[in-house]
């Protein structure tokens, strides 16, 4: 582990222990993860819903930030998402959904990856073995995937809502099986990437291109990871939803005349 690796686990350390929901996550061998706490003060969300929860790390912030909201979590990985139900054990406020979101519901190939968080529904690429090293294939296996509408009728959502996404490259997939859901969406947080990590992955001008279309603008910009040389690879912005009409199928809907 290099130097600046260990001192940033170490500030951040620093910054769980105060928290008592942290030291929990921390018994639970999972860190929160306080690395977004800037991009999402001001936000009062009454639902969360964390697409790609993994064992908990941003349902432990959301939970922490927001203590009144109902949090939903995504997670198709079966040893991840045990130990995201021990760690919110007891706790009414959150919902674990055992599944992937998709564009389609079914099941799907999840690759998986030695590093289980950099799992996807898409190839791992060389762009990430470059990138993170290891994170290596580590085979597939089959798994339940979802549309976020099917599981989340726009009408039962408490607003506000914030919609979290990092889904390895599967994002925009995502976001095409939430045609309906986003028009209850008030705040999207998505990780987006300036170059290809997965085969086939969509990139970061092509979501915001997808939001805008749906009626979101950019708001703020979260954590950016950038490669050895310095260059951003990825970051997690905050998208806000700016107009009640949306496009859809070609046309614009939700508007008046």
């Amino acid at each position: 582990m290099r130097v600046g690796d260990t001192v940033r686990k170490a500030l951040k350390l620093l910054r769980l222990l105060p928290e008592p929901l942290f030291r929990r996550g921390l018994a639970h061998g999972v860190a929160a993860a306080v690395e977004h706490r800037a991009a999402l003060a001001g936000l009062a969300p009454a639902t969360v819903i964390d697409v790609g929860a993994h064992r908990g790390q941003f349902s432990l912030l959301a939970a922490a930030l927001f203590p009144d909201a109902a949090i939903h979590a995504l997670e198709p990985q079966p040893e991840a998402a045990d130990a995201y139900a021990r760690l919110f054990a007891g706790n009414p406020r959150v919902r674990l959904h055992r599944v992937a979101a998709a564009e389609r519901a079914g099941e799907a190939v999840l690759h998986l990856a030695r590093r289980s968080d950099c799992s996807s529904l898409l190839p791992i690429g060389a762009g990430q073995l470059r990138f993170a090293p290891d994170s290596a294939p580590a085979g597939t296996r089959s798994v339940p995937v979802a549309t976020l509408d099917g599981l989340f009728p726009a009408d039962t959502i408490a607003r506000p809502c914030l919609l979290k996404l990092d889904v390895q490259g599967g994002e925009l997939a995502a976001l095409r099986g939430a045609g309906r859901l986003l028009g209850a969406v008030d705040h999207v947080y998505a990780e987006l990437s300036f170059r290809p990590l997965y085969d086939g992955q969509p990139l970061a001008h092509e979501l915001v291109a997808h939001l805008a279309a749906q009626g979101f603008g950019l708001a703020g910009v979260g954590v950016a990871t950038r490669d050895a040389a310095g260059a951003c690879v990825q970051a997690d912005l905050l998208f806000r939803q700016v107009a009640s009409g949306r496009v859809e199928g070609g046309r614009v809907d939700g508007g008046s005349g």
